[in-house]
């Protein structure tokens, strides 16, 4: 539609069915002050130049052609459809808390807040205030991932995959890598471990069997041939189960050490908290894993950490500085709003708030009574509107997600409605405003109120009322 306050034109007279009576470009944006004020002169010269191509294509002698109101409405319909923004907030209603394709973590207050104040204007990005002369982006957030970690030095890249890339780039281009046949992984997106090691420069060297490897298997190969380092990776969205075998990682830590081998692990999303106190299976931490004599450690900032995308490696000070000095780093390197939101998501963990300020955290913890409060009082939100009555709440799981502890689920309760089709419900609700993404099954719309922040709440209950008006 025109935005509102558009100034009045004539329509053309009623019957008129010669296309040499539409108007002309100019004469149109004569009469579109408002577009041009919205949207500029070329964008809207462009649209109704198509708006008065389309119309004569589709110019039928027995109907009346447009008035110029008409023509201008097309005109800001297709301005709008061209400058709405493809990328938008949405509400998690899946119970997914890191939801991929709805943007993993969700950040804390504090971190925005940061990513803001860096972003308007200008930053110390390079420069030390101190010297008053360049300085380096890597020491933001390295003395934090130190303190939480323990590690002796780290590196902030723009994801894990990355992280992975520059470590086999800068230590085994040309090289052998040692690597489990348990754990060629491919997760989301295609991320494979052999293709990384190929684009690496680095050369694959695989020991065990597809369910079992002993540190038996990696002596033998560090005996047979030179060895650049020994990889291990976390499986991330899959579990192996039932005859399977793989040797402890301080023992396999002491072996690549005995060799003077760098052991570098990458633990996928990686954690800083224990996620077996919430129900959940345990989690390698990345501290456990620099205190069993792992030399670097490789995860990511967006997923079990709570912040920005971000590709985080920890450990050894000496293969840390090699890293820096390889030129992929420069390619792979991160850029402020993302250290200023990685700061300020890494203060929460030191100071022991990250389950108080963390969103994903904040979800992971949630209070299961909590859950089922929240979902009766939508249930009673929803009484005086054509809904009433066909609420329940249901017994249900949510999930980490995020390629995060694989099979492990967290018990909630959802509000189920039961319409007569749950594909036009998810339709129509993802497309409300703000659009809201929920799940089905067994014939019932299901919305979990676990990845629902509470401020939204209110959006919800309208958009389900607003729903169920059109299709009830």
């Amino acid at each position: 539609a025109a935005p509102a306050g558009a100034r009045p034109v004539a329509r053309l007279s009623p019957g008129m069915t010669s296309l040499r009576d539409l108007p002309s470009v100019d004469r149109l944006l004569q009469q579109a002050g408002d577009l041009l004020d919205a949207y500029g002169r070329p964008m809207t010269t462009d649209a109704i130049r198509l708006v008065l191509e389309q119309t004569r294509e589709d110019f039928d002698p027995s109907v009346s052609l447009p008035g110029e109101n008409t023509l201008l409405e097309q005109a800001a319909a297709r301005l709008k459809i061209w400058t709405a923004p493809t990328l938008q907030p949405v509400i998690n209603a899946t119970g997914v808390i890191i939801h991929t394709n709805l943007g993993r973590a969700p950040l804390s207050g504090a971190a925005v807040e940061a990513m803001r104040a860096v972003t308007e204007g200008y930053s110390n990005l390079e420069f030390d205030l101190a010297r008053g002369s360049r300085g380096s982006r890597y020491t933001h957030a390295e003395d934090l991932i130190r303190r939480i970690t323990g590690a002796e030095a780290a590196l902030v890249v723009n994801n894990n995959a990355a992280a992975v890339l520059l470590v086999l780039r800068a230590l085994a281009n040309r090289r052998r890598v040692l690597i489990s046949r348990t754990q060629l992984i491919e997760i989301g997106g295609g991320f494979r471990i052999p293709d990384i090691m190929k684009q690496s420069g680095a050369l694959l060297v695989e020991i065990g069997a597809t369910n079992r490897v002993h540190l038996q298997d990696y002596a033998q190969a560090i005996a047979d041939m030179p060895i650049a380092l020994v990889l291990s990776a976390h499986r991330s969205n899959f579990q192996l189960v039932g005859f399977t075998a793989e040797p402890d990682r301080a023992a396999l830590a002491a072996l690549a050490a005995e060799h003077g081998l760098p052991y570098v692990e990458d633990l996928g999303s990686g954690t800083f908290l224990d996620t077996a106190p919430f129900g959940l299976a345990h989690e390698p931490t990345v501290q456990e894993s620099l205190q069993d004599g792992v030399d670097l450690v490789t995860f990511s900032g967006d997923k079990l950490l709570g912040g920005p995308q971000a590709g985080i490696i920890a450990g050894r000070a000496h293969l840390v500085a090699r890293l820096k000095k390889n030129p992929l780093a420069r390619v792979l390197r991160a850029d402020k709003s993302t250290y200023a939101g990685l700061s300020a998501t890494l203060l929460h963990y030191a100071r022991d708030e990250a389950l108080e300020k963390i969103p994903v955290w904040r979800m992971i913890a949630a209070d299961r009574a909590g859950l089922q409060a929240r979902v009766q009082s939508w249930a009673r939100s929803l009484e005086n509107t054509p809904l009433e009555g066909q609420t329940a709440l249901v017994e249900g799981e949510s999930t980490v997600g995020g390629g995060s502890l694989p099979g492990q689920t967290l018990p909630t309760t959802l509000l189920g409605l039961e319409v007569s089709s749950t594909n036009r419900w998810l339709s129509a609700l993802r497309n409300s405003d703000p659009p809201i993404v929920a799940r089905a099954a067994e014939g019932r719309l299901l919305l979990d109120p676990r990845t629902v922040f509470p401020e939204q709440d209110r959006a919800v209950l309208d958009a389900l009322a607003h729903t169920a008006a059109e299709l009830l």
